[in-house]
C-alpha cells in the first residue's frame, strides 16, 4: 500500500463535533459545574489521532459558520490535518456533545445533532479527484443512518473503488443516532435492530477493512452471538475484520471465521485502570490505521491500536488524549510497567511536549511585565498610578509596529502583567504573538504568588498565555529557603502540566549573594533533579563555557525543552550585544526577553510629561529595533574560547 502518486494517506468522512466534557469526575451531568471544550466526533477524532501518529490525514465533513466550526477547523489544522474539504455550512450549526465521567461504567452523554452541519453533507460535496488523491477512505457508521449522508458515503466509496483507494469502516454504532432511543439517552451502546442490520449489510461489501466492538459486530451481523455475527458479516463482505475486545485486546479475521475469537489473529491488550472509555475506539482506530497503512503487519498494527486505546481510557477527553507517535512508541516499550499511564511522569511529559500547538524557533520579546519598578517610577515623578496601564498600552503599540517593520512574524512576543496590562493581554490574545505573563509577587523572596493559588488562577487564563515565574534563588540558600521556593516552583509546574499552559522559569541570583555563572548552571540542575521541566528558561547572559554546560544539562534532562531566552536586567545595549554574541554558541538560546533597556528612559520622560505619546512610541521603537538588530547580527566569530 505505497503512497505512489497519493498526496494523502487517509480521508476521514463522518462525524466531527465539539465535545463539552464535564470536569468534575464522579458527578452527574446535572451536577457539573464546568466543562472543557475539545474536538470530538468519531471521524474527527480519527483524523486527529492519525495525524498525531504521523499520517497525512484529511477531513471530509461540514461544520457551522460560527465559533465552534472555526474551533474544529483550527484544532484539526493544528495537528496537520488537511481541511481543504471541511466545508463551512452557512445554514446549520456545528454539532455538540455534552458528556461526563460518573464512574468506570457510567458515562452520561447527550448529543445535540438536530439538523447539524456534519449531517448535511451531500453527494455533491464529494470530489472524485479528492478521493482519488488518498490511499485510504475511512467511514464511520453514523453516516449510513440518514438517506442524504448515506448517498454521500456511497458516492465517496464508488470513487474510492474506482481509483484503488482502500476503504475502512468503523461501525461506530450509536443507537440514538439511528433513532432507537430517547433523545437524552446517548449512553446506550447497543439495541438490536433488524432494520439497522439490513442497512449496514447492504454496504459491507464495499469495504476492505471493518472494525468494531463485539456489540458493533452484533448489529452488523444481526446476532448477539459474536461468532455468528462475524460469519454473517463474512457472508456479505470479504473485508478484513478487526474485533475490539477491550482489555483482552483484539482479534483479526482475514478469511474464514473460526469457532472462537481467540482462533483469529489475536493480539493481547494492555491492562490499565480505566478512567474514561469514551474515545477509546477512535484511538484504537487511529493506531490501527498507522500500522495498516504503513504495511507493518497485523501484530504491529494491533499493538499500536491496543496501546492507543489504553492511553486514552486512562485520560480525560478524546482528541486531546490521543498520543503522539513518540509517546506511543515510548509506551509500547514500557507498557507492562505502566498500569496507570495517566500517572506516569515520562509519558505525561512526552504527551505534553510532543503535542504542542505552535513552534517558536526564535523569539524577540519585549518584556514590560514590570509592576513595582513602574510604581516607583510613577511615584518619583508624582504621576498617578492610573497612567501605568496607559503606558503599557503605548508600549504594546510600539511593539506591534516594530514586529511589522522588522518582519517578526512568528517571532515577536511580549511579557505583560494582568495588574496594569490586562488590556494589553486581551488585545494580544489570538494574534500571532508569543504572550507571557508573570505570577510572582514582585521582589518576593521566598517566592510568593501575586494573586494566590496558581491552580485557581490558571482556570481563567487563555491557554496560549505562558506562565512566567521569576524566582530569586541561589545554591547557597539555607535549606529552609530552598525547600520553600522549590515547593512553590513544583506546585506551579504541576499546575501548568494539569492546565496545559507552558511555563517559563526565570532564575536570578539575589544581589546580596555571590555571583557566578556556575551558580546558574547548578540551579538548572537542581530544578531538573526535582522533576521540574519548564518549557522555557529565562537566564542572564553567560560565558561560552557555561552555555556549553547549560546545553549538556538540557539535552540530558529534557530534549523537548523549547529553549532559553536571555533577560536584560536593565543592561546597556552594548553589553546585551556582547551577551548575544556569546550565547550564539548555544543552540538552546532562542532569543531574548528584554524590557527596561528598551522602555525605561522613554517611560521616565513620559511619566514626567517631558515627551508625548508619539515621542514615547518612537523612542521605544528605536530602542527595540536596536536590540533586535543586535540579536540578528550576533556572531560567535570573535568570542574568546577561553571565556569563563
Amino acid at each position: 500500500m505505497q503512497a505512489k502518486n497519493k498526496k494523502l494517506d487517509l480521508i476521514c468522512m463522518g462525524r466531527v463535533a465539539v465535545d463539552l466534557y464535564g470536569q468534575q469526575i464522579g458527578a452527574r451531568l446535572e451536577d457539573m459545574g464546568s466543562f472543557s471544550k475539545y474536538l470530538g466526533g468519531s471521524s474527527g477524532n480519527v483524523a486527529y489521532g492519525t495525524a498525531r501518529q504521523g499520517l497525512k490525514s484529511s477531513m471530509l465533513a461540514r461544520v457551522g459558520d460560527e465559533h465552534m466550526g472555526r474551533f474544529l477547523k483550527e484544532e484539526l489544522e493544528a495537528v496537520g490535518v488537511d481541511t481543504s474539504h471541511l466545508i463551512t455550512d452557512k445554514e446549520r450549526l456545528t454539532a455538540l456533545v455534552v458528556l461526563g465521567i460518573k464512574d468506570t461504567e457510567t458515562f452520561p452523554l447527550i448529543f445535540y445533532r438536530d439538523n447539524c452541519a456534519d449531517m448535511a453533507i451531500t453527494a455533491e460535496d464529494v470530489s472524485e479527484e479528492y478521493i482519488a488523491s488518498a490511499r485510504c477512505l475511512a467511514i464511520t457508521g453514523t453516516h449510513l443512518s440518514n438517506p442524504q449522508t448515506r448517498e454521500a458515503v456511497l458516492t465517496a466509496l464508488k470513487y474510492a473503488r474506482r481509483h484503488g483507494v482502500k476503504t475502512a469502516l468503523d461501525i461506530d454504532y450509536r443507537p440514538i443516532l439511528w433513532g432507537l432511543t430517547s433523545l437524552g439517552d446517548g449512553e446506550t451502546r447497543f439495541i438490536a435492530s433488524q432494520a439497522v442490520t439490513e442497512q449496514l449489510q447492504d454496504v459491507l461489501h464495499l469495504f476492505d477493512l471493518i472494525v468494531g466492538t463485539e456489540e458493533e459486530f452484533h448489529i452488523a451481523g444481526g446476532s448477539t452471538d459474536t461468532i455468528a455475527a462475524l460469519r454473517a458479516v463474512r457472508n456479505v463482505s470479504q473485508a478484513e475484520l478487526v474485533c475490539k475486545r477491550g482489555p483482552l485486546g483484539c482479534s483479526v479475521f482475514t478469511d474464514i471465521i473460526p469457532d472462537s475469537l481467540d482462533q483469529g489473529i489475536t493480539i493481547q491488550g494492555v491492562r490499565v485502570d480505566v478512567l474514561n472509555v469514551l474515545g477509546a475506539g477512535d484511538a484504537f482506530m487511529s493506531g490501527l490505521l498507522r500500522g495498516y497503512l504503513n504495511n507493518e503487519g497485523w501484530e504491529k498494527a494491533c499493538a499500536y491500536a491496543n496501546a492507543c486505546g489504553a492511553l486514552v481510557v486512562s485520560r480525560h477527553g478524546c482528541a486531546p488524549a490521543m498520543p503522539s507517535k513518540a509517546e506511543l512508541d515510548n509506551y509500547l516499550r514500557r507498557a507492562e510497567d505502566v498500569p496507570r499511564p495517566d500517572l506516569d511522569p515520562e509519558l505525561n511529559h512526552l504527551h505534553r511536549v510532543t503535542t504542542r500547538r505552535k513552534q517558536w524557533h526564535e523569539l524577540c520579546v519585549l518584556a514590560f511585565d514590570h509592576r513595582s519598578q513602574l510604581v516607583d517610577m510613577a511615584e518619583e515623578f508624582g504621576a498617578e498610578l492610573g497612567r501605568i496601564p496607559v503606558l503599557k498600552d503605548l508600549i504594546f503599540k510600539a511593539s506591534q509596529e516594530v514586529a511589522k517593520e522588522a518582519g517578526l512574524a512568528g517571532k515577536a512576543g511580549i511579557l505583560s502583567d494582568s495588574r496594569f496590562g490586562q488590556t494589553v493581554l486581551n488585545n494580544a490574545t489570538g494574534s500571532d504573538c508569543w504572550i507571557g505573563r508573570p505570577i510572582e509577587l514582585p521582589g518576593s523572596r521566598p517566592l510568593a504568588l501575586e494573586h494566590g493559588n496558581i491552580g485557581s488562577q490558571l482556570t481563567t487564563w487563555p491557554l496560549e498565555h505562558v506562565v512566567k515565574c521569576l524566582v530569586f534563588c541561589h545554591p547557597d540558600d539555607s535549606a529552609e529557603m530552598q525547600q520553600i521556593q522549590q515547593q512553590t516552583v513544583q506546585e506551579v509546574y504541576n499546575a501548568c502540566c494539569l492546565s496545559g499552559h507552558e511555563l517559563l522559569l526565570e532564575v536570578i541570583l539575589p544581589k546580596d549573594m555571590p555571583q557566578d555563572d556556575a551558580h546558574y548552571v547548578q540551579l538548572l540542575a537542581d530544578f531538573y533533579q526535582l522533576g521540574v521541566k519548564p518549557d522555557w528558561w529565562k537566564l542572564p547572559p553567560l560565558s561560552k563555557a557555561s552555555w556549553q554546560r547549560v546545553s549538556t544539562l538540557i539535552e540530558a534532562n529534557d530534549a523537548h525543552c523549547r529553549g532559553v531566552v536571555l533577560l536584560g536586567l536593565d543592561a546597556p545595549a552594548a553589553q546585551l550585544k556582547a551577551g548575544f554574541d556569546i550565547a550564539s554558541t548555544c543552540p538552546w538560546v532562542k532569543g531574548f526577553a528584554v524590557g527596561r533597556t528598551i522602555f525605561s528612559e522613554p517611560s521616565r520622560a513620559w511619566l514626567a510629561k517631558d515627551i508625548d505619546d508619539s515621542t514615547l512610541i518612537k523612542q521605544i521603537k528605536n530602542n527595540y529595533h536596536t536590540i533586535i538588530q543586535s540579536w540578528q547580527q550576533r556572531s560567535a566569530a570573535n568570542v574568546d574560547d577561553s571565556a569563563a
